[in-house]
């Protein structure tokens, strides 16, 4: 859709007004605000993040970028309040493992989280299992979502698992994983509860895994 790719456009020019005065209008229009932040914003910061792993942009432009992005985002989280879709009160521990410093996936994934009415504490990036250890200890969340963009990194994932079995953590609380490398094949075989293959999909997959599946807009 035209919409979603001048929205694209917008946040990889890092044009935060542009960015803004479209996702007002795709909401004047009646679209689904996750939907356009998926299609359109989400799909502008992917852009980003391939253009800086080339080394064909650096770490201001993406901070530009992303200010752009979450400019927009917070046109449409406004939206969602207003209609009530955030009411629920369920969190996230969100972060990258140990080893892994990709992160704009997963800050991405976070804000779709955050958009769609549930309360996110991210680790960021190059997070060691005992570190989510201690923060589920802490927060008592009903997620812990972990991705991983390196085949090498990804190996931690049923660590962290085990850690929380090991810790009486694990009935607690449910896992989701997800990341480039990672497939529904392998969360399966490491006992993952939950995969997403895009940050809407994690969405869908966070709403099943604490019983949301009828609220808000990630349906």
């Amino acid at each position: 859709m035209q919409l979603f790719n001048e929205m694209a456009k917008a946040v990889i020019e890092g044009d935060e007004e542009r960015t803004v005065s479209l996702a007002k209008e795709a909401l004047a229009k009646g679209m689904d605000p996750t939907e356009a932040i998926e299609k359109g914003l989400a799909e502008g910061m992917k852009e980003i993040g391939r253009r800086f792993e080339k080394l064909e942009i650096y770490l201001p432009e993406v901070i530009i970028s992303a200010d752009a992005m979450v400019a927009g985002v917070e046109v449409f989280r406004q939206h969602i309040l207003a209609k009530g879709g955030q009411s629920s009160p369920k969190t996230v521990l969100l972060g990258t493992i140990q080893g892994d410093v990709h992160d704009i996936g997963k800050n991405i994934v976070r804000i779709m989280l955050e958009s769609n009415g549930f309360r996110v504490y991210d680790l960021g990036r190059d997070v060691p299992v005992l570190q989510f250890i201690e923060k589920v200890k802490e927060l008592n969340p009903d997620i812990v979502g972990v991705s991983a963009l390196m085949t090498t990194t990804m190996v931690h994932m049923p660590k962290l698992i085990e850690a929380l079995q090991e810790n009486g953590l694990r009935e607690k609380v449910k896992v989701m994983v997800g990341g480039a490398p990672v497939l529904p094949e392998w969360a399966t075989k490491i006992g993952a509860d939950g995969y997403g293959e895009s940050a809407m999909e994690a969405v869908r997959v966070a709403k099943k895994l604490v019983g949301l599946q009828g609220e808000g807009k990630g349906d």
